[in-house]
């Protein structure tokens, strides 16, 4: 495997984490999660999740708060039009 295709299969998967993580926080909503339970949940590495929280927390998707994540409104706003 080349590095083109190596980064292309990291950028995968760390996108496949985001949307694990959103779809469960959205899923588990008004419920706060810990980052130690995403990681339970998820039965994912500790780093990918943290990167996940990070991208999605800059993208304004989700709130950090110390080492829990709740859902932005923009984040269930667009879960509660995605039901439609």
């Amino acid at each position: 495997m080349d590095e083109r295709e190596n980064i292309r299969s990291t950028a995968g998967e760390d996108a496949a984490t985001e949307s694990a993580v959103l779809q469960l926080v959205l899923a588990l909503h008004p419920t706060v999660l810990s980052l130690e339970e995403l990681v339970r949940e998820l039965g994912d590495e500790r780093d990918a999740v943290d990167r996940a929280v990070a991208d999605l927390a800059g993208a304004g998707l989700l709130h950090r708060k110390e080492s829990f994540v709740a859902p932005t409104r923009a984040a269930l706003r667009f879960d509660e039009l995605m039901e439609r």
